[in-house]
């Protein structure tokens, strides 16, 4: 992100690593793609005892559009899949923190009334809406958090650190889980979005075509 905007991918890192062993994983030349004014840097980590961090930088119309994207899919402990997108265009922000159901066993309802707190917070801030119907939004946690408008910045920024860090620390708290079992509903997830498309997937396979738009998704934003 721009000197303007505190990288949310970075902020998650440094949560993370107060508890946990990170290493970085080689992605070769999938590390840089660039297309038609397109620029993606995408970066992602094994976390020790949680799973799979990818941290993917996004930039366009010369630089007038930033994305950031943080996806953390926990497959040592059972808790819900973890999308968070800042965008940045001129004179508007949009923060998106997604939460879908990838349990083992059912997410405690306390939980889920901690990140709906959060929105509460924000009420008053513009809801943001795709103006699209996935097929994953019979999946997606009410208590994730959609907001966009002009001049919020601050305030996104603020609730973005404040679910991040709201969910390292259920994180911290949540039970071990049979990892093959919790793998096997990630991949079905990243499968089930490979082939029926969204919002990223649809945006590599027209850039990139889609054996690496299968890759990106599959193995370096899922890990699957």
């Amino acid at each position: 992100m721009d000197k303007n905007n505190k990288s949310k991918g970075r902020y998650l890192l440094r949560q993370l690593s107060r508890h946990y062993k990170i290493r970085k994983i080689d992605i070769g030349e999938d590390a840089h793609l660039s297309k038609k004014g397109f620029v993606f840097d995408t970066r992602t980590y094994m976390i020790k005892d949680v799973g799979h961090l990818c941290i993917m930088n996004m930039k366009a119309i010369f630089g007038l559009m930033r994305m950031e994207t943080v996806i953390l899919a926990s497959e040592k402990k059972d808790m819900p899949l973890m999308n968070l997108d800042w965008v940045k265009l001129p004179g508007k922000q949009t923060l998106i923190g997604e939460l879908y159901d990838t349990q083992l066993t059912p997410w405690p309802e306390e939980s889920q009334v901690a990140f709906s707190e959060i929105s509460d917070r924000d009420q008053d801030l513009p809801d943001y809406t795709s103006g699209s119907e996935y097929w994953y939004d019979s999946l997606l946690y009410s208590c994730s958090y959609h907001k966009a408008g002009r001049g919020i910045a601050a305030r996104l920024d603020t609730s973005a650190e404040d679910f991040i860090s709201l969910f390292v620390a259920q994180l911290n708290e949540a039970p071990a889980c049979d990892e093959e079992e919790k793998k096997g509903k990630i991949e079905d997830f990243a499968q089930k979005l490979a082939a029926n498309g969204g919002s990223a997937v649809n945006m590599f396979t027209k850039l990139f075509g889609e054996e690496t738009a299968y890759r990106m998704v599959i193995h370096h934003m899922y890990g699957a």
